[in-house]
This record gives C-alpha cells, sequence and structure tokens, in this order.
C-alpha cells in the first residue's frame, strides 16, 4: 500500500481523532460531497496505482480492491467521515 497511507491522512486530516477510527466510502461513480477523485495510472504485482486528480500524490492499492469489483476502475471516488 506505498503511499496510499499518506493518502489516507490528506483525506481524514478535518476529522477529529481520525486514529481511533472513520468510516471510508468509495465508489467507481462520483457520489454527492465525495472528498478526492483517484485516477488509475497502471496495474503492478497484483495491485494498481492511482493519484488524487488534483496532485501528484500517489499510491498503490493492494488485490483486496478485486473483492468489489473485478477490473480496476479508472476513476475512484472517495470520503472520509466520522464513525457515528
Amino acid at each position: 500500500m506505498a503511499g496510499v497511507p499518506e493518502m489516507i491522512d490528506v483525506i481524514v486530516k478535518d476529522i477529529p481523532d481520525a486514529d481511533a477510527g472513520f468510516r471510508l466510502l468509495f465508489s467507481a461513480k462520483p457520489f454527492p460531497q465525495y472528498q478526492k477523485k483517484l485516477v488509475w495510472l497502471r496495474g503492478e504485482g497484483d495491485g494498481n496505482y492511482y493519484r488524487f486528480s488534483d496532485s501528484e500524490m500517489e499510491g498503490w492499492i493492494c488485490p483486496a480492491m478485486f473483492k468489489y469489483y473485478k477490473t480496476a476502475p479508472k476513476e475512484l471516488y472517495v470520503k472520509a467521515e466520522l464513525l457515528k
């Protein structure tokens, strides 16, 4: 998950006590109030590299993503929120 922890830090920066837990929502299609758009760069090993659409920050997402998608989406939309 090279680079992904740093990407998550950016997404959760406004969540108080994010170290105690948060919910991460993601979708291959835009949804209301998403925070970041990730753009597919390339496959490597069994995973895939994505970068934020608004910066050069990139990270490798492990093959666990394929529990949700048959193929790597060209775009991912994400949002972090407080656990309720």
